[in-house]
């Protein structure tokens, strides 16, 4: 991996984390939810992780890495478990994605530190 996609890779590694956790966190809140409000919460929560899906797309581009193409099945998994109602058993497809996500921000920090850039 070259040092430029190295340094894309991890920010965007990033990024994706933080997305996939507060998606995680909105999950766990809509278990808390009148039955009323949570459709719109779901439809919120599907939102916030088609930007997460459209950021793991960006980063393919920019940060050649197969793990970002082993993370998106798992992103497709939950957004399908949210479309059909059932967005509380999503949780462990978005653990399994943020592990593929994590060992890519794991390896590119590891080349960067190699080359001394962080």
């Amino acid at each position: 991996m070259k040092t430029n996609e190295a340094i894309i890779a991890f920010c965007q590694s990033e990024k994706i984390k933080a997305g996939l956790i507060w998606t995680s966190q909105s999950i766990e809140f809509l278990l808390g939810l009148p039955e009323e409000q949570r459709k719109g919460a779901e439809r919120v929560i599907h939102a916030l992780l088609n930007m997460v899906s459209h950021e793991i797309s960006l980063a393919k581009g920019l940060a050649r890495h197969e793990a970002w193409s082993e993370a998106e099945p798992h992103i497709e998994r939950a957004l399908i478990m949210i479309n059909s109602g059932v967005g509380y058993e999503a949780g462990i497809h978005l653990s399994k994605a943020l592990s593929k996500i994590t060992n890519i921000g794991q390896q590119s920090m590891s080349l960067l530190e190699e080359r001394e850039m962080l």
